[in-house]
């Protein structure tokens, strides 16, 4: 797990060793065990090391035997031992026990298909100083980030956006149609970032970059094709392989390992097969929250924990702990998502880096298995399609107005009866109604909202062409699986850990095993009311009944009492005051009055607020003050 940066100069000068170095420095974070460069000509690639895999022969850059291929390289390839076993029986000659090096001799036996041999997470930048070209790839689920910006002749392209905004040159601007986007989605969908000219590549997705061209390409396009013919008893089989396998290559470490700990079936999963490959007792770790003693997962995590004999360690955070950390955390994140529970998840990392160097994450389960309530919206909508014109068309749409405080309730409400599956999705996932937008936006956010409301959805749509054909759940998962989750949850994982120089791993999102489950029928996913169906069904050969079926928690956390309350001040400093940055985006008068529904209870604007608080300290620290 690392950094990496780097420049490339299609017109042919030399890269300018001062801004390589800032870009570098930039990530200094990612990886303090060492730093590495490497100039030639045109070309700079930059490197900063946090040491998992052998650790004293895996410095980057790294090269082949000639030194004509050069890497750097972010992620971990887990099936590197196999890989490097097949290289060898075609002759390549390893230098190092690294699994980076895995890459480099891998290009050379199959050039640019190398990334379809990698099971793992990655970002890596290889030169090709004979074909005088730089390939990128990401990732199949986007575990990695990948950034990229244009400037004049130069392509830069880092781990994170810090490095790329260190070039002189780099004009710093927002990107008012990803605004769009992030206050309808809550995060900004790949390819774009809140950074004008800043670009994400997208996950399983590879970049070349020579003279003449750059070019762009999706090298893992699955497409889910349901089995036919199946049995439960031999998929439930299938699948727990899979899936022990996926946790075994992924427990290959030189350092020591530890598991992000709730209290429920995953994360527990998790560590029931960790318990048997390590050799003492697992490093847990969990986070609760002051105020929220009816939501925490301190003492169910500790039980779990006890259960298979794990050494549990936990953090209870506070709102001071939220207000002392929010601009370290904009800082950190780059760019504001509408995830009330990401700051939290600095506090985690910062207390499992404490004990350990790499860390295991029940994270991305739910997504490819219907684990989230928003999918029963799929089955709600069909029993809707069935009701009395007369409720449909009047009663519970004015429902959706009522002013109470059920913001989930209304969003619900909005999408049912839309016939478009790609806007209903959009209304789903947007807790900014079009009303609200319609009184919220000012200037050009808003004529672009008027003359096209759902014009947004646009950003899924390269997504949604790939499934169009599927019924509507099996479409919903597929795209969250390629944009939620890599662009929202999984970026916010990476970003929260790497800050406290931790390397976090997710064995749900091995794409064998994402593969699997998208090929499964949508009623082995969502059964009646049950999410996860066979996922809850396999596990139960390693889960007591009671963690299996307990009721999801995910981070539960009091923020909502908080920004009524100790996080007043912030809310009044970022939304309200004269020099507010969001008044060239927003209406003042309507921010106002928002506030003031939701500190009186009247709505729930908990997410809306957060939001926008949150923009408003994204603006401070990348704009007004001009950090890097």
């Amino acid at each position: 797990m690392c950094g990496i940066c780097g420049i490339y100069d299609r017109s042919g000068k030399p890269v300018p060793q001062d801004i390589l170095a800032r870009m570098n420095t930039a990530i200094g974070h990612r990886g303090p065990d060492g730093e590495g460069q490497f100039l030639h000509g045109n070309v700079g690639l930059g490197h900063r090391r946090l040491s998992i895999i052998d650790l004293e022969g895996g410095t980057q850059p790294m090269g082949n035997e000639d030194d004509s291929i050069q890497v750097v390289f972010n992620g971990e390839i887990y099936n590197f031992v196999e890989l490097r076993a097949e290289l060898q029986s075609f002759g390549h000659v390893f230098k190092t026990m690294s699994d980076t090096e895995t890459i480099v001799h891998a290009y050379e036996q199959w050039g640019t298909d190398c990334v379809n041999r990698f099971n793992g997470m990655f970002a890596f930048a290889l030169f090709d100083m004979r074909q005088r070209r730089v390939f990128l790839a990401r990732d199949h689920l986007g575990i990695k980030p990948l950034y990229y910006t244009v400037i004049g002749s130069q392509v830069l392209f880092g781990s994170e956006i810090k490095s790329l905004i260190q070039h002189p040159e780099f004009e710093r601007d927002v990107d008012i149609d990803s605004l769009a986007e992030l206050f309808t989605f809550r995060f900004v969908p790949s390819p774009k970032t809140l950074f004008r000219n800043v670009y994400r590549l997208p996950p399983g997705h590879s970049m070349l970059i020579s003279p003449s061209e750059v070019t762009v390409s999706r090298y893992w396009n699955h497409v889910p094709q349901f089995r036919k013919n199946w049995r439960e008893e031999e998929l439930i089989e299938e699948y727990l392989d899979l899936l022990k396998d996926s946790i075994k290559i992924q427990l290959r470490s030189d350092v020591p390992l530890g598991l992000y700990l709730s209290s429920g079936i995953d994360s527990s999963a998790l560590l029931a097969i960790m318990k048997d490959h390590a050799s003492g007792p697992v490093q847990t770790f969990t986070i609760g929250f002051e105020d929220g003693e009816k939501t925490n997962e301190v003492a169910d995590a500790r039980s779990v924990a006890r259960l298979f004999g794990a050494e549990h360690h936990s953090l209870m955070l506070s709102s001071q702990d939220y207000l002392d950390h929010f601009e370290r955390y904009m800082r950190d994140l780059e760019e504001p998502v509408g995830h009330e529970a990401a700051p939290a998840f600095y506090f985690l990392a910062r207390l499992t880096s404490s004990r350990v160097k790499v860390a295991l994450t029940g994270q991305g389960a739910d997504e490819p298995w219907a684990g989230y309530d928003r999918y029963k919206g799929v089955r709600l909508s069909q029993l809707y399609s069935r009701l009395p014109r007369v409720l449909t068309d009047s009663v519970l749409p004015s429902v959706g107005r009522l002013p109470l405080p059920m913001e989930r309730f209304k969003r619900g409400i909005a999408s049912l009866g839309e016939r478009d599956i790609l806007t209903r999705f959009t209304k789903i996932y947007s807790f900014f109604s079009a009303d609200m937008k319609a009184q919220l936006y000012e200037g050009t956010l808003k004529e672009r909202f008027l003359s096209t409301p759902y014009g947004t959805k646009e950003a899924l749509r390269r997504l949604h062409t790939d499934v169009q054909q599927l019924d509507p759940l099996s479409q919903m998962l597929y795209i969250d699986t390629r944009a939620n989750l890599p662009d929202d949850l999984l970026m916010v994982a990476d970003k929260t850990s790497m800050a406290n120089s931790l390397e976090v791993r997710v064995p749900f999102l091995d794409y064998r095993l994402v593969q699997f489950v998208e090929n499964l029928p949508p009623s082995l996913k969502l059964r009646g009311w049950t999410g996860k169906y066979l996922h809850k069904r396999a596990l139960n050969s390693w889960l007591p009944s009671e963690i299996v079926h307990r009721k999801k928690k995910g981070f539960a956390h009091p923020v909502a009492h908080w920004l009524r309350q100790s996080m007043k001040p912030l809310i009044d400093d970022c939304l309200l005051s004269a020099n507010s940055s969001l008044t060239r985006y927003f209406n003042q008068g309507y921010l106002r009055e928002m506030v003031r529904k939701h500190q009186e209870g009247k709505e729930q604007y908990m997410r809306h607020i957060f939001l926008l608080v949150s923009l408003e300290l994204w603006h401070r620290t990348f704009f007004s003050r001009q950090h890097g």
